[in-house]
C-alpha cells in the first residue's frame, strides 16, 4: 500500500508525526505499508515557489491513497491568490478528481461536556455529511474581479452538471444504505437554479434505492437544524460551498474540530484523508495539538481505500480508550481530566493499541 504524506503547514508536521508512528506500528506487525513525504501548501511555496509541485502531484497519483496534515497561514496571506497554500489543496482535489468528500460528525461520551451545546441535545451524535468537492461556485467559469461602470465588482459563477450530482448522490445513497438508510439532501432550490437541478436529480436517483428514505431540507433551515435538533439528521449530502459551511458547522456540535477525521474520494475509492481543522499557526511548534482527527484519519484510509475494516476499527477503539481514560489535549480538556500534549497523546494510542 503506497502512501503519499504531505505533513503541510502550522501544526500539520507535528500531528503526521503521530499518524505515521501509527502506519510504522501496523508495518512492524506486517501490514505492506510503503510511505514518501512530498511538500504541499505554504511550506511548497517557500521550497519551489508553489503551493503544488509538479514532483508531489507525481508522487499523490502514484500513491494508493494521501494523508495530508494541513496547508495555510497569515504567512502566505499576502500573495497571489494562485500562489497561496490553499490553492495547492483545492488543485491536488481537482487534480486528483476527488469528487466526494466524506466527514463524520460524532461525539464521544467522554466529550459531551466539551459540546458548545446541552449534553441532552448532543448525546449520541453520529452524522455522516457528504459534500460534492470539484463543481460548485469554488470552481465555476467565469470568476475574477474587473472594474465595470468606474467601480470594482466581483463574481463567481455557481455550476453544476447533471452528472456531477448523480455521481455525488450515489455516493451519498450507498453510505445511507450502510447506516440508518435516511439521507437528507441539502439545498436551496427556492431561489437558486442550479440546486433546483441538485433536487431534481437526487429525486430521480432515489428510485434505485427504495430502501432509503429521502428528505430534502434548504441550507438555512439546514443551519438552524443542525443547532436546534442535531440528531434528526444521519447522513446529509450537500454541493461544495453549503457543505463546507455544513461540516465545519456539525463538528462544533462534538466539542472540537481537533477530534474529526475526513475522506476525499474518487470514483474508485482512491482518497486523501486529512483531518478537518486548519493549520492552527498559533500553536505550530508547541507540542500542543491534537492529533487524534489525523490518526482517525488513517482509519477511514485504512477503511475507505484499503478495505481493512479490523486495523480501522482497532484504531477507533484506541481513540476511545484513550479518551476514557481521561487524557485530554488542551481543545478538549475539562477540569478532572489529565492535560496532555500531542506527543503524549500518539504515545496513548499506540498503547491502547
Amino acid at each position: 500500500m503506497k502512501i503519499c504524506v504531505l505533513p503541510g503547514d502550522g501544526i500539520g508536521p507535528e500531528i503526521m508525526v503521530q499518524a505515521v508512528r501509527v502506519l510504522d506500528l501496523l508495518r512492524g506487525e506486517g501490514l505492506a505499508i510503503e510511505i514518501e513525504e512530498a511538500l504541499i501548501g505554504g511550506a511548497a511555496v517557500d521550497a519551489t515557489g508553489g503551493p503544488l509541485p509538479q514532483s508531489t502531484l507525481a508522487l499523490a497519483k502514484a500513491a494508493d491513497a494521501v494523508l495530508l496534515g494541513a496547508v495555510g497561514g497569515p504567512k502566505w496571506d499576502v500573495l497571489a491568490r494562485e500562489l497561496r497554500p490553499e490553492r495547492g489543496l483545492l488543485g491536488i482535489r481537482k487534480e486528483l478528481e476527488l469528487f466526494a468528500n466524506l466527514r463524520p460528525a460524532i461525539l464521544y461520551p467522554e466529550l459531551a461536556n466539551a459540546s458548545s451545546l446541552k449534553p441532552e441535545i448532543v448525546s449520541g451524535l453520529d452524522i455522516m455529511i457528504v459534500r460534492e468537492l470539484t463543481g460548485d461556485i469554488y470552481f465555476g467559469q467565469p470568476r475574477g474581479i474587473e472594474e465595470r461602470d468606474g467601480e470594482r465588482v466581483g463574481f463567481n459563477t455557481m455550476l453544476y452538471s447533471e452528472s456531477e450530482v448523480r455521481r455525488i448522490g450515489h455516493v451519498a445513497f450507498q453510505i445511507a444504505r450502510k447506516r440508518n438508510h435516511r439521507l437528507c439532501s441539502v439545498d436551496k432550490m427556492n431561489v437558486l437554479e442550479t440546486t433546483q437541478l441538485w433536487r431534481d436529480v437526487m429525486i430521480e436517483i432515489s428510485a434505485e434505492y427504495p430502501d432509503v428514505e429521502l428528505s430534502h431540507m434548504l441550507v438555512d433551515n439546514a443551519a438552524m437544524q443542525l443547532v436546534r435538533n442535531p440528531k434528526q439528521f444521519d447522513v446529509m449530502v450537500t454541493g461544495n460551498m453549503f457543505g463546507d459551511i455544513l461540516s465545519d458547522e456539525a463538528s462544533m456540535l462534538t466539542g472540537s474540530i481537533g477530534m474529526l477525521p475526513s475522506a476525499s474520494l474518487d470514483c474508485n475509492n482512491k482518497g486523501m484523508y486529512e483531518p478537518s481543522h486548519g493549520s492552527a499557526p498559533d500553536i505550530a511548534g508547541k507540542g500542543l495539538a491534537n492529533p487524534l482527527a489525523t490518526i482517525l484519519s488513517v482509519a477511514m484510509m485504512l477503511r475507505y481505500s484499503f478495505g481493512l475494516e479490523e486495523a480501522a476499527v482497532r484504531i477507533e477503539r484506541a481513540v476511545k480508550g484513550v479518551l476514557a481514560a481521561g487524557m485530554r489535549t488542551g481543545d478538549i480538556y475539562e477540569p478532572g481530566t489529565r492535560k496532555i500534549g500531542t506527543a503524549e497523546m500518539g504515545d496513548a494510542v499506540l498503547a491502547a493499541m
